[in-house]
C-alpha cells in the first residue's frame, strides 16, 4: 500500500504561508492535495459543504480537501486516508504561533498513520526582513525554525542584500542541516518543495558543516566541533564530528536516555554514525523523545568512515555532549 506523503508547513505569523499553500493548490497539475489548517480564515473556501460527515471538512474549488486542526489531527487524517480514490498528499498549515513537533510526532507514533502516511517533509516560511528580531524576541519562532528541514527566506524582494545575509546568520545559528531558499511569494518549483523525503532516514543526509573547525584538526579524542550555535532566545545547535567509530552497545542506550531525559529540550537530533564491526551506517533522528533509526547505505571504501552529529534544542552544553559521546567511541573504557 503507497503511503500518503505529508508536508507540514510552519512559520512565525505574517511569514507568507497561506500564500505559499494556495500556490501549491494551484499550481497541483492534477494532484489531488488534502489540507489541514488550523486557521480557517486565512484561505479562501469556494466550495460549499460536500462531506456531511464530518464539519471540518470541505471541498476546494480545485479538488482538494481543507480541515480545520482542532487538536484532534488523528481524527482528521485518519478520516482522509480512509476516503475513496486517496490523496496524493497531505499538506498541514500549523498557526503562526504554533510548535510543528507535535504534529510531526502525530505521524511517527499513531499505527494507523504510520501504515497509511509517511512524514515527508517540515517546511518553514521565514519573513526575509524580521527573522532576526523575531528569533530575539520571540521563542515560538525559534522553535519553529528548529524543526524544518527546509527553510523559505520569504519576501526576498522586500528586503535588501544586508537583511537577507542576516536572515541566513540567523537560520545557521538555530538550524545548519536545513535547506535554505531565498524566495519571493515562495516561488520554488513543487518538485523542491513536495515529495522530498526529508524524513527519510535512509535519505538523511547531513551537509557539510565547516564553520568553527579548528585548523589543528582533530583532537586526540577524534572530536571535532564543526559548528556550535545559541541564539538569545535559548535555541541552538550544537553540531559534533568523531574519526572513530562508535560502539553500538554504548551509543543506543545512550541515545535513549537522552532523549527520555532531556527530549522536551531537544527539539531536532539528526545523526551518520560509524559503529564499530557494522559496514553500513547507522542513521537517527529524533523530534522530542520520538526516535527513527536504522541502517543505510553501506560506507564506501576509502571515504572515511567520520560520523557526523547534529543536535537542535534549548540548553544544550557542546562540552557535555562532547565528553558522553566521547565515551561511546570504541575502545573507550566505561567508567
Amino acid at each position: 500500500m503507497a503511503q500518503i506523503p505529508v508536508t507540514v508547513l510552519t512559520g512565525f505569523l505574517g511569514a507568507g504561508k497561506t500564500t505559499l499553500l494556495n500556490r501549491l493548490l494551484r499550481e497541483a497539475n492534477g494532484k489531488r492535495y488534502a489540507v489541514v489548517v488550523n486557521e480557517y480564515g486565512e484561505i479562501g473556501i469556494d466550495g460549499d459543504l460536500v462531506v456531511g460527515a464530518e464539519e471540518e471538512v470541505y471541498e476546494l474549488n480545485n479538488g482538494c480537501v481543507c480541515c480545520k486542526l482542532r487538536g484532534d489531527l488523528v481524527r482528521v487524517v485518519s478520516n482522509l486516508v480512509r476516503r475513496p480514490g486517496g490523496f496524493d498528499g497531505i499538506l498541514i498549515e500549523t498557526t503562526g504561533l504554533a510548535d510543528p513537533a507535535p504534529v510531526a510526532q502525530t505521524f511517527q507514533l499513531d499505527d494507523l498513520l504510520r501504515q497509511h502516511t509517511r512524514l515527508d517533509s517540515v517546511i518553514c516560511v521565514a519573513d526575509a526582513r524580521y527573522l532576526p528580531t523575531q528569533l530575539s524576541s520571540m521563542p515560538e519562532a525559534g522553535t519553529q525554525l528548529a524543526q524544518a528541514d527546509m527553510v523559505l527566506l520569504n519576501k526576498a524582494d522586500l528586503a535588501d542584500e544586508a537583511m537577507l545575509v542576516s536572515a541566513e546568520q540567523a537560520v545557521l545559528e538555530v538550524n545548519p542541516t536545513a535547506e535554505l531558499r531565498r524566495v519571493v511569494r515562495g516561488e520554488l518549483p513543487l518538485s523542491q518543495l513536495l515529495d522530498r523525503g526529508a524524513f527519510d532516514i535512509s535519505r538523511l543526509r547531513l551537509p557539510t558543516l565547516g564553520l568553527g573547525k579548528p585548523a589543528s584538526g582533530l583532537s586526540p579524542h577524534g572530536y571535532q566541533p564543526l559548528y556550535a550555535g545559541r541564539h538569545s532566545v535559548g535555541v541552538g545547535s550544537v553540531s559534533l564530528s568523531f574519526d572513530r567509530p562508535f560502539e553500538s552497545t554504548r551509543f543506543l542506550p545512550w541515545l535513549q536516555r537522552l532523549v527520555t531525559e532531556h527530549g522536551a529540550d531537544l527539539l531536532r537530533a539528526k545523526g551518520i554514525l560509524a559503529f564499530s564491526g557494522q559496514s553500513r551506517r547507522f542513521v537517527f533522528q529524533a523530534v522530542h523523545m520520538t526516535v527513527d533509526s536504522g541502517l543505510g547505505r553501506p560506507w564506501v571504501a576509502g571515504e572515511g568512515a567520520e560520523s557526523k552529529l547534529v543536535f537542535i534544542g534549548r540548553h544544550l552544553d557542546e562540552s557535555t555532549l562532547r565528553e558522553e559521546l566521547t565515551h561511546c567511541l570504541e575502545d573507550v573504557c566505561e567508567v
